[in-house]
């Protein structure tokens, strides 16, 4: 049995997450149901590197699958994105060791979440970032990200309906751009709890806007609480999963 990996590239808009559920369209399913037409069989894949909320998108998601099938990578590729909808592309395939898995395997994953800091929406970002209209100091938002970096107990930015154990994570960094009205917050970490990311973003804007002073977030990471804040997932994406060996 071959262990193929695909690196994806999707727009989230339209569908319900990544992962497969009945009667409503979802990433995993339009790929499984390709993979099924392509390799004339019943597909399913093995793993992916995240699980993908509605709406959220993905510049290299991973995933991998096992297969029989002695169809060259470049065929797959190619077949797959001729018979995915146009929302999805395989970017890129590859043999695997057998003990390779999307989500095991992983040791960083990286999202971004974008800020349209405006009073007036951008049809042209529709879809891409959350539209935030209230004067921020980012100064303030990037000190409240640096205390973020290291290995922290982020219950208090995990949702509800989480089924992580241990809610500390580390994260390897925490930045933020801003370049004209668009700001940048990237983040790179071992994982992530449930609205992790976005629970994060939200809490951040708060205090850009002054809404939370700099000593009630860093209480946050000591007193583990409720999320106070989150943003909606549109604004939100997984840039990239790196892995030790693949």
């Amino acid at each position: 049995m071959r262990n193929i990996k695909l690196t994806l590239e999707y727009d989230g808009s339209g569908f319900f997450g990544f992962q497969r559920q009945n009667g409503k369209p979802t990433i995993q399913s339009e790929l499984e149901k390709a993979l099924s037409r392509l390799l004339n069989c019943p597909m399913k894949i093995s793993a992916a590197a995240g699980r993908t909320d509605s709406g959220v998108h993905a510049l290299a998601q991973v995933i991998n699958f096992k297969t029989d099938s002695v169809m060259p990578l470049g065929n797959i590729r190619k077949g797959l994105n001729a018979l995915l909808p146009k929302e999805i592309a395989v970017k890129s395939a590859a043999d695997v060791s057998a003990d390779f898995h999307a989500r095991y395997s992983a040791r960083w994953k990286t999202y971004e979440y974008l800020v349209f800091n405006s009073k007036v929406r951008s049809p042209l970002l529709n879809g891409r970032v959350f539209q935030f209209p209230h004067p921020l100091d980012l100064k303030e938002m990037k000190k409240a990200a640096k205390m973020l970096v290291g290995r922290h107990n982020f219950k208090s930015f995990q949702s509800a309906g989480s089924s992580a154990k241990d809610p500390v994570r580390f994260i390897k960094r925490f930045s933020i751009f801003k370049r004209g009205k668009l700001i940048r917050l990237l983040i790179e970490a071992d994982g992530f709890l449930y609205h992790m990311v976005r629970n994060l973003a939200g809490t951040l804007l708060q205090v850009g806007r002054g809404s939370l002073s700099l000593k009630e977030f860093s209480r946050l990471l000591c007193v583990p609480t409720r999320p106070i804040a989150t943003v909606p997932a549109r604004g939100l994406a997984l840039l990239n999963v790196s892995y030790k060996k693949a």
